[in-house]
């Protein structure tokens, strides 16, 4: 299911999201001070290209929580609203719910990306 899943997954909306993420990571990276906050969206995008048999683990500390608080007001809610609403559309059938699942996964890595590692 992982190969098969992620090619269909890169064709129906994967695609999307990982240019969404992209285009993020970029405008970050335009400051100085946001390049590691840019390279975390770099990471997670090809996470978002093909997130079949890949799974996020959450941890980090204060400093994690601090830029997370940061990212929410400059890209992740954004990030999380776009996955989230995708998410939906795929749940409206039964074929599209492990796709739905994905999305809202990656909506939930949107809103607390630093202190995540994929796993997989």
């Amino acid at each position: 299911m992982g190969c098969v899943g992620n090619f269909l997954w890169f064709v129906f909306g994967g695609f999307f999201q990982g240019i969404s993420w992209i285009i993020i990571g970029v405008l970050w990276c335009v400051t100085v001070v946001g390049i590691p906050v840019g390279m975390q969206c770099f990471k997670f995008a090809g996470l978002a290209f093909f997130p079949f048999g890949k799974e996020v683990v959450y941890g980090g500390g204060v400093g994690s929580f601090l830029l997370n608080l940061l990212w929410l007001f400059f890209g992740g809610f954004a990030l999380a609203a776009e996955a989230a609403v995708i998410g939906m559309l795929f749940c409206l059938t039964v074929i599209g719910i492990p796709f739905g699942l994905q999305c809202f996964k990656m909506a939930k890595l949107a809103l607390m990306p630093f202190g995540a590692s994929v796993v997989g």
